[in-house]
């Protein structure tokens, strides 16, 4: 039976969204638009919109919509980026950014996840996401530099590579922290070897996993 959502993701963007100060008009409008329970699985349907992050297999979850919301405004984005995201997940965010940005590339460890989430964002058709199976705390050197990359798992320290493959003006937005509490860090590449760190907020994620991350 087929069951419409609409109701549900416009009463999330009011009050998970709207009412916690993200005003972005074009953030807003993506989430709007963006139907987050297909990235689920079809028995989580009913809590798709519901304010707290649900799971999607392999010991992985989707965030809760505040926070995909919070780390997509702060790239305060255009319309004509060139965005990484690390940890494609269900493929929920790689959606956000597609709306927002000109091109998305989203790299995932754990190739079921890449494959289901490949599979959703076809049925979306959305043409202007690519996906990557590897080693995210590497980031993808081949389509750098990026102007915005955002991590979907928390880390000790900002990767070095993520950091490197940032254009100047070029943010990366990542949970740092341990294994329990994180702080979300915004680091603004402002000259070469040069960045500016800002938090965003306490929030909790799970592990990024990898070269750069946890082991």
């Amino acid at each position: 039976m087929f069951t419409d959502y609409t109701g549900k993701r416009q009463q999330m963007v009011r009050q998970q969204l709207i009412e916690r100060g993200i005003h972005d008009s074009r953030v807003i409008e993506a989430f709007r638009k963006v139907p987050r329970h297909l990235f689920l699985d079809e028995a989580l349907w009913p809590q798709a919109y519901d304010d707290h992050p649900l799971p999607i297999g392999e010991k992985q979850t989707i965030s809760q919509p505040y926070i995909v919301a919070l780390m997509t405004e702060a790239l305060q984005l255009t319309g004509k980026e060139r965005i990484l995201e690390v940890g494609t997940g269900s493929g929920y965010q790689a959606a956000i950014l597609a709306e927002l940005a000109d091109e998305v590339y989203s790299i995932e460890r754990i190739p079921p996840l890449a494959k289901r989430a490949r599979k959703v964002l076809d049925s979306l058709k959305y043409a202007n996401i690519i996906i990557r199976i590897g080693d995210g705390t590497n980031g993808l050197k081949e389509f750098s530099p990026y102007d915005g990359i955002v991590t979907t798992a928390a880390a000790p320290d900002a990767p070095d590579p993520l950091l490197q493959q940032l254009g100047v003006g070029g943010k990366l937005i990542i949970p740092i922290g341990d294994e329990y509490t994180q702080d979300l860090k915004m680091y603004v590449k402002e000259a070469e070897d040069t960045y500016r760190e800002e938090s965003l907020g306490g929030c909790r994620f799970v592990k990024l996993i990898g070269e750069h991350g946890w082991k």
